[in-house]
This record gives C-alpha cells, sequence and structure tokens, in this order.
C-alpha cells in the first residue's frame, strides 16, 4: 500500500473517529451524565466538608465543553490508529474486503482496550472507590489495555501459524483458547480493588457501568460502519460507466483507437 492510500486512509480514519465521537457524546450525555450527577450529589451529601473548597472547573463545563473535547478528541485520535491497523491488516489477516476488515478491527478494538480490561476494572462513578489508591487503579488498568492488546495480537500471528497445519477454524480457536487463557491468569493473580461503600446503591452503580460500555460500544460501531464504507469506496473500484448505446466507457475508447 503507498503512502498516498495510507494517508487517504488515515483522514478517512480519523474523519470516521469524529463522527463514532459525536454519536458516542450524544449517548454520554443523555445516559451517562444523570448518572454522575446523582452520585456527585450522594457524595456531597455524605461529605463533612461542604463548601470548604472552589471548583477550579464548574460542573456546568465539565458535562457540556469538558465533555465533549474529552470524546471527540478520543474518537479522532482512535480513528487515525484504527486506520493505521488496518492498513497493515487488510489482506493479512485472511480474504476479507475492506469492510469486514474494518469490521472485525472495530470489534477487536472494543473487545480487547475496553471490554476485557472492563471486567477486570470496571468503571466507577463519583463517590467510589478510595482516593488513596487511584494511582494505583489507574495503572492497573492501564496494564490490563496493554496486556489484552498484546495478547490479542500474538494470538492473531499464532492463529496464522497454525493455520497451515490445523485449518483456519481449528487455529482460530486454538489462538483464542490461549488468549482467554492467559487473560484469565491476569485475572486471578492481578489485585482487584473492592471500593464500593455499603450505602451506596447498586443500581446507581450499575446503570453508570452499563453507560459508559455503551458509549465505547456506540463509538467502535459507528467507526466500524462508517469507515468501513469511506474504506470501500476509495479501494474498491466502481462499475464502468455505462455510455449510450450499451457500451462502457473503455469499451467506446477501444473503438475509437
Amino acid at each position: 500500500m503507498n503512502s498516498i492510500s495510507v494517508r487517504a486512509l488515515l483522514v478517512r480514519g480519523m474523519l470516521a473517529g469524529l463522527v463514532a465521537g459525536a454519536l458516542a457524546l450524544a449517548v454520554a450525555y443523555f445516559l451517562g451524565e444523570s448518572r454522575v450527577d446523582a452520585a456527585i450529589a450522594l457524595e456531597e451529601a455524605h461529605s463533612h466538608d461542604h463548601g470548604s473548597g472552589e471548583e477550579l472547573v464548574s460542573r456546568a463545563m465539565q458535562s457540556t465543553a469538558g465533555l465533549a473535547t474529552g470524546v471527540l478528541v478520543f474518537g479522532v485520535a482512535v480513528g487515525g490508529i484504527a486506520a493505521l491497523v488496518f492498513c497493515y491488516a487488510l489482506g493479512r489477516i485472511g480474504r476479507f474486503g475492506p469492510r469486514a476488515t474494518a469490521a472485525l478491527i472495530a470489534f477487536g478494538a472494543l473487545l480487547t482496550v475496553y471490554v476485557v480490561p472492563f471486567l477486570k476494572y470496571p468503571a466507577n462513578p463519583p463517590a467510589v472507590g478510595n482516593p488513596d489508591t487511584i494511582g494505583q487503579r489507574t495503572a492497573m488498568f492501564f496494564l490490563m489495555v496493554a496486556l489484552s492488546v498484546l495478547l490479542a495480537v500474538a494470538a492473531v500471528i499464532l492463529g496464522k501459524r497454525l493455520a497451515p497445519r490445523l485449518g483456519n477454524w481449528n487455529a482460530s480457536i486454538a489462538a483464542s483458547a490461549g488468549y482467554v487463557l492467559v487473560i484469565g491468569l491476569a485475572y486471578a493473580f492481578l489485585p482487584s480493588f473492592n471500593e464500593v461503600g455499603k450505602d451506596f446503591p447498586a443500581g446507581l452503580l450499575w446503570e453508570f457501568r452499563l453507560a459508559t460500555l455503551a458509549v465505547q460500544a456506540t463509538l467502535w460501531t459507528t467507526f466500524g460502519l462508517f469507515f468501513g464504507y469511506l474504506t470501500e469506496r476509495l479501494l474498491v473500484p466502481g462499475p464502468e460507466p455505462v455510455q449510450a448505446g450499451g457500451g462502457t466507457a473503455s469499451r467506446s475508447a477501444t473503438a475509437a483507437g
């Protein structure tokens, strides 16, 4: 794939990421912000130092401009990264066209970058979690993301190497089983954090976590569909235009020559 195609795909990936980020922003605002507000209200109700500090950024700014900036920038960034992964993966992970390859990359990113780490270290709303462990919890989450992504890459490589001997289906099953096994060991041996207070509503906690999952699912689903559409238009030639008389443009030019 030449540099022109890579540049064109990168631009389309960032554009698709921007569109996906806009839809994810809507989901985050309408599903997630009300849960955040409810959690903040609970936190303030149980706090003993009301009004002791002044907010550097107002809650209104956080839930509008701040949220929009974060989600849209994230969408553009991951869209560009996914486009570069697409450039490498197209034609190397099987006989898949541009749309199917884009969909597989989006699904793989959702699974490895978010769902697998989420199952070990789920997102918590305000008022949940010990402030003294926030650094350790953040480090463990990103460690889980890195481990999941690296293991997924290793599983793809292993599957391709086993395919000539086991066949594509059996090789894919074996590689996936290896991924699940190692991730299971990571779940077992990495530290866990159970810091949800007894008085925090379980319903609110799970509504918040499901909202965060919905944001990521919206982002990656939209990206996979829209980026697949853009790449197919770029990489797959369309039908030749039909001239008057029933022939195509190329046939008319040949006849004229």
